[in-house]
């Protein structure tokens, strides 16, 4: 049976303008929120209230607190928390099931829609690839591969799209750096380069292609290494 649905509480609205403040960016993950009086007179509401608001988004993981030293931003949305727990409980190949959806869509309309701004940006994010592979640098090279990922979905000019796939980025980092193998990294580089130019030449159907030969080339990696430990 239906219920009366009540209203919301001064904390939950106190709570929900806070996250608001995150989810627009102007509270930028990293930075430090204002001290409690500052908050407090903004908000106009007393000490209890902003505390337990704070304690409802930290609860959430958008907010987390060092003792002596603030309280900060960790998350720029309730979503992207629930995405990364959930990737964090999920075996590697389900994870690049995922990836291969949204990388692939992503390319798909990256390919179309792109502008000439975002394709020098894609090769300046390849050219960082390259250049971390080349050094050995594993995590400069898992960093860069995330943010090259991320410029060719923001290139598809979805909205959801790009903000779903930036929730799970941070998430990926892990299922990523597992898989990276210095030892196969040229033709896993050459499949990028690969998607980058077939972007930038506004091939969809070759960048579609290249997003389904890298990710085969992780999974056949899972199937080497499930074989190797059986």
């Amino acid at each position: 049976m239906l219920q009366k649905t009540n209203r919301q509480t001064l904390v939950e609205q106190v709570a929900l303008q806070m996250e608001s403040l995150i989810e627009s960016g102007k509270w930028g993950v990293g930075m430090r929120i204002p001290a409690e009086p500052e908050l407090m007179n903004e908000l106009n509401v007393s000490r209890n209230t902003l505390r337990e608001a704070i304690r409802a988004l930290i609860h959430a993981g958008l907010l987390k607190t060092k003792q002596g030293d603030g309280t900060y931003v960790c998350s720029s949305s309730a979503l992207g928390v629930v995405l990364k727990k959930r990737i964090s409980r999920t075996d590697t190949l389900q994870t690049l099931e995922v990836r291969y959806a949204l990388e692939r869509e992503g390319a798909h309309l990256a390919a179309q829609r792109r502008t000439d701004d975002e394709a020098r940006e894609l090769l300046l994010q390849l050219e960082r690839c390259e250049a971390a592979a080349e050094l050995g640098n594993i995590d400069d090279f898992v960093t860069a591969d995330i943010r090259l990922h991320q410029s060719i979905v923001k290139a598809s000019h979805n909205e959801i799209l790009i903000e779903i796939y930036n929730h799970i980025a941070e998430a990926l980092q892990d299922s990523i750096t597992s898989l990276t193998s210095f030892e196969v990294d040229t033709d896993f580089l050459e499949m990028h380069r690969q998607l980058v130019e077939a972007i930038v030449g506004q091939d969809a159907d070759r960048a579609v292609e290249a997003v389904h030969r890298y990710i085969q080339e992780s999974k056949d990696v899972i199937a080497v290494e499930e074989g190797e430990r059986s």
